[in-house]
């Protein structure tokens, strides 16, 4: 099967590529790098021939909910357009949990991108996950200043990515299924305790600050709406496993 991966550099997008790769599909992977521009829609049409279904799980780095609307309103309009035009079946977005009871910031580009996307001719399919393991470290780099990281007070519920490609793909091999049980990890974890492990088993030191964000964007991030429901699938590695794997 010929796939596309959009965003396949990223945090899940390189796992998505290794595992296709290892069940012996071809895949595409649209990047700058490969001279696919996501956002402008340069390179596309040619990276898509005979391409069977496109993976999205592009991403952008801001909290504004401007930009990332307009983000995501870009590169799903462009995927669509072309996937059209090269007569892909199969349309699979990578979205998040909880996002429509928390339309803000960030997520409110993904809830622009789940709308297009429903919208459109493509067949699809839409699975949520909660944030992956790497998130930790990630928002320790943002909010650190110095010695001191500020962490938003926050309870996630960490999935590795891994695990997240390999659904991915299981789905892509599959007829289009529209939106499918979200996936997250087999526990809930207050985001502050993530970082404070995560700097203890990468060596670095520093105080660690748990914040309460103001708003409705603050309240649903700690008040378990970002977390899957009884109705969700979980993945088997948990935060600890995570940094133990990554520490050997």
């Amino acid at each position: 099967m010929k796939l596309a991966v959009a965003g396949g550099t990223g945090t899940v997008g390189a796992h998505v590529v290794e595992v296709a790769r290892e069940r012996g599909h071809d895949v595409v992977v649209l990047s700058r790098s490969e001279g696919v521009d996501l956002v402008t829609g340069t390179g596309l049409s040619d990276a898509l021939a005979g391409v069977e279904a496109v993976v999205d799980v592009a991403s952008t780095q801001t909290v504004s909910a401007k930009e990332s609307t307009a983000f995501f309103a870009a590169v799903t309009r462009n995927l669509l357009t072309a996937e059209t035009e090269a007569g892909v079946g199969h349309h699979l977005a990578l979205s998040i949990v909880g996002i429509d009871r928390a339309p803000h910031a960030y997520y409110a580009g993904k809830i622009e991108q789940e709308r297009i996307v429903r919208a459109g001719t493509v067949p699809w399919t839409i699975l949520r996950a909660t944030q992956f393991h790497e998130f930790a470290g990630q928002i320790r780099a943002q909010m650190s200043f110095g010695p001191v990281s500020i962490i938003p007070k926050m309870v996630s519920q960490p999935v590795a990515a891994r695990e997240v490609a390999e659904r991915v793909i299981d789905l892509a091999e599959q007829p289009p299924a529209g939106r499918v049980p979200d996936l997250g990890g087999p526990r809930e974890e207050r985001m502050a305790e993530m970082v404070r492990r995560y700097a203890r088993a990468s060596g670095a030191r520093g105080l660690v600050l748990e914040v309460p964000i103001p708003g409705a964007y603050g309240r649903a991030m700690r008040d378990g709406t970002l977390v899957t429901t009884t109705d969700s699938d979980h993945g088997r590695q948990t935060f600890d496993q995570w940094l133990a794997a990554r520490a050997r």
